[in-house]
């Protein structure tokens, strides 16, 4: 299975079209910049955040996802902004992604309890082919490796790289219950492709993000009970990108400080092929908050046909929220914390 794979990304990595799919995180409500445009000055303060997901560590063959994201609340004009980097580095390391984008969301008060958030994203991207410790059919001859150079034409003017303008945009609804979000990213189809020969527009990514957020133990969402929230959260979220689709679902209990949770990756009744079920994996996350700092560890139990010798994912979340830069300026309008979970 492994030799596999490894052939499989070899010629992804070499294709002159760079059909792909985005990276996933996990905890993707600790990463609310990459989820959804609109979460951008959530939290309603300066916020930083931390993600970082190794996925199947156990082979050669591994994904290595990054990213460092920074957003801020402005209430006066009801605004959110953004900004984040994602590096992504896929296969043997060949395969390098770098992606820096902006945010702007606006908040709405549609009534006393429930409130409308819109966001628009743009961002600049950049992937680069590294074919350093790959080889190639014209370097080998009857008599096996000839230590040569290549002649591969995609491979003659450097190392491949291509660079795009990529924009999203999402919106989200909540109130101090639940939750209900939708996303759209690439909607400008922007072209992968390491040949000017040939064009790959990677495919559209729809997402729908949902949830409740139920108290228990006496915990009422009354007066100042951030610090000790007791709730329990299920949630689901639904991707979709090209032919490829996703389902996430879960919950999450939180007894404050300490929060954990449990999830199921897959579309159980939707097979990709006549013997091949769309299972991927169980994620078990435990998660420690006080006062302003958040952090996470999730681990994937890979329950597909790769195995659990695939070494599963891990993935660290990190998060610090720092005072308002507006001090205790009352707002113009009145604004919410969004209430979907913090991991």
């Amino acid at each position: 299975m492994t030799k596999k794979l490894l052939l499989f990304l070899f010629l992804t990595l070499i294709s002159l079209k760079g059909w792909s799919q985005d990276p996933q995180f996990s905890q993707f409500y600790a990463n609310p910049l990459y989820l959804n445009p609109a979460l951008a000055g959530g939290a309603l303060a300066p916020r930083l955040t931390v993600n970082y997901r190794n996925q199947w560590p156990a082979l050669s063959a591994n994904f290595v996802t990054s990213s460092f994201g920074v957003d801020n609340y402005f209430s006066r004009f009801n605004s959110g902004v953004g900004v984040y980097v994602l590096l992504d580095s896929q296969g043997l390391g060949n395969l390098k992604s770098t992606e820096v984008g902006a945010q702007y969301s606006y908040q709405l008060q549609l009534n006393d309890e429930t409130f409308l958030r819109l966001g628009l994203q743009g961002a600049y991207a950049t992937r680069t082919l590294d074919y350093f410790g790959l080889t190639f059919g014209d370097q080998y001859n009857n008599g096996g490796f000839t230590g040569n150079p290549t002649q591969e034409p995609l491979l003659q003017n450097g190392l491949p790289q291509v660079s795009y303008a990529d924009f999203s945009t999402g919106a989200m609804v909540y109130s101090d219950w639940y939750w209900a979000g939708l996303s759209a990213h690439h909607i400008n189809r922007p072209n992968q492709a390491f040949s000017g020969l040939e064009t790959a527009p990677l495919p559209i990514k729809i997402s729908f993000q949902g949830g409740l957020r139920i108290p228990f133990a006496g915990y009422t969402f009354l007066g100042n009970e951030i610090d000790r929230e007791k709730t329990i959260s299920p949630a689901v979220l639904y991707k979709k990108q090209g032919k490829f689709d996703q389902l996430d679902a879960g919950l999450y209990v939180t007894y404050s400080p300490v929060v954990f949770g449990v999830w199921y990756r897959g579309i159980p009744v939707k097979k990709y092929a006549e013997n091949i079920n769309n299972h991927e994996s169980l994620i078990f996350l435990a998660g420690f908050r006080q006062d302003k700092f958040s952090i996470g560890y999730s681990y994937d139990v890979t329950i597909s046909t790769l195995g659990v010798g695939s070494g599963g994912a891990h993935e660290i979340s990190l998060s610090y929220i720092f005072e308002p830069l507006e001090g205790k300026q009352r707002p113009k309008r009145r604004s919410k914390e969004l209430s979907c979970p913090k991991f």
